[in-house]
């Protein structure tokens, strides 16, 4: 039975970015004194750097830790902060936990993607704003909540979408 062989992935091989981003990930990453248990750390770091974190980037972070591309992609993969994909400039969180969703969320979202003209888990065209559900921003108490970028919104009506939507298009 043959042993797979390991890719080693050098340069990027999709998405073009500048190679300073790649210098400033790898700087960050050997500055670190250890880089034991800090991949999350490592990845919001490169998500910061990069915008999101497609193909080339994860690979680029495994072979700098010397680990397999899977384990990075199953991190990527399993927590809802990290993105594959390009986000707009601001991002726009709809709670739809159940607290949210009996008090109008539903409602809301309807209402921003009308606004924005994109479903959920788009990117509007002139790239300044994506659109996500998420289940629980854990603020349910201010039910219902809309959070944009780090912002949170609570006890949010269907008229004040477009007044908080407005303040991001400046």
């Amino acid at each position: 039975m043959t042993k797979p062989q390991a890719i080693s992935v050098t340069e990027p091989t999709g998405e073009e970015f500048p190679k300073e981003k790649y210098d400033e990930l790898g700087k960050f990453i050997d500055g670190m004194e250890t880089t034991k248990g800090a991949l999350i750390e490592i990845l919001h770091k490169a998500q910061n750097i990069f915008g999101y974190l497609p193909r080339d980037v994860q690979l680029f972070v495994a072979r700098k830790l010397g680990i397999p591309g899977a384990e990075v992609f199953g991190v990527v993969s399993f927590y809802s902060y990290f993105t594959t994909k390009p986000r707009g400039k601001h991002t726009i969180s709809c709670c739809m936990g159940t607290a949210c969703y009996v008090r109008g969320a539903d409602k809301i979202i309807e209402r921003i993607k009308e606004n924005l003209g994109i479903e959920s888990n788009e990117i509007t065209e002139d790239g300044l704003f994506t659109l996500k559900d998420v289940r629980c921003i854990g603020a349910c108490g201010l039910a219902p909540v809309v959070m944009v970028d780090d912002k949170v919104y609570g006890r949010v009506k269907v008229e004040d979408v477009d007044d908080i939507i407005n303040q991001y298009r400046k």
